[in-house]
């Protein structure tokens, strides 16, 4: 599916600016077909995987317990 700059901003819930920059230094593949730019969001997906990845690791983490302080003998 191709989406406009706007789309894809809102897709990817980023500024229009920054997915613009991002095209034109070639980080997200665009056609121009003469009028504006269209993206195909399929390429997209690789990326929405590691967030889901990234947000299991934190959850995770804050899961842990916390463990229990060792107790140490000063034998001075």
């Amino acid at each position: 599916m191709y989406r406009t700059i706007e789309e894809t901003a809102q897709y990817l819930e980023l500024p229009e600016d920054y997915v613009y920059s991002c095209i034109m230094s070639g980080r997200i593949r665009a056609v121009h077909d003469g009028n504006q730019f269209l993206v195909n969001s399929d390429q997209f997906g690789l990326y929405w995987e590691q967030i889901e990845q990234y947000q299991e690791q934190i959850q995770q983490f804050l899961e842990e317990p916390i463990p229990a302080d060792p107790v140490i003998n000063d034998e001075d």
